[in-house]
């Protein structure tokens, strides 16, 4: 298979219709953090636009990349964060979350789903909640470790900063989730005593 940095340099010397490979690799992914990012600022149905941004704007600046300094996708990511990071700046809607007083949780029909699924859909509803009210830094670490499954090298030149400085965010994303979560664990905890009596 070939490699990013063979497709790139294909591109350099002038095969454009190159570009369409390095799309298809990295389109998903990419997209799929940009919607994680967005999610706490009610602002999903701009997901795609600002993937297409991403992949323009990292078109237009490829003959500037060096794979000596970092990997295609982490550069990819970098452009990606900052292109989100500035439209949120441009709609001010930063201090917006997505599980606001107005906004409901989806609707589950109880009829056609079993005890467990249900309890495991709140969970997943009581997690991504505590995700959206996290700093944005911190957000971005933890989607980029948990959901991109980055490593610390690769996260740390997205968030322009140190491995150090990224495990430490992470360890206080972790922490903070704890915090949020803990009174539920301890409701379940209670209800499964209460049930086995």
């Amino acid at each position: 298979m070939v490699t990013d940095s063979q497709l790139i340099r294909e591109i350099k010397d002038g095969r454009v219709e190159c570009y369409a490979e390095l799309i298809n690799r990295y389109e998903r992914r990419i997209l799929a953090f940009i919607l994680h990012m967005l999610k706490s600022y009610h602002m999903e149905d701009m997901a795609e636009d600002l993937a297409q941004e991403t992949f323009y704007k990292a078109f237009r600046s490829l003959q500037s990349f060096r794979d000596v300094e970092a990997s295609f996708s982490t550069w990819l990511y970098t452009i990606a964060r900052n292109t989100v990071l500035s439209e949120l700046r441009k709609s001010r809607n930063s201090e917006v979350y997505l599980e606001d007083s107005k906004q409901q949780p989806a609707r589950i029909s109880v009829d056609r789903l079993p005890e467990q699924e249900l309890l495991r859909t709140e969970r997943v509803h009581l997690v991504r909640q505590a995700i959206n009210k996290l700093p944005e830094k911190q957000r971005t670490a933890l989607i980029l470790r948990e959901y991109e499954q980055l490593d610390y090298k690769e996260i740390a030149v997205i968030l322009d900063s140190t491995v150090s400085s990224v495990k430490s965010l992470l360890f206080r994303a972790r922490h903070s989730i704890k915090q949020q979560l803990e009174p539920y664990m301890l409701d379940a905890q209670f209800d499964e005593a209460e049930g086995m009596r």
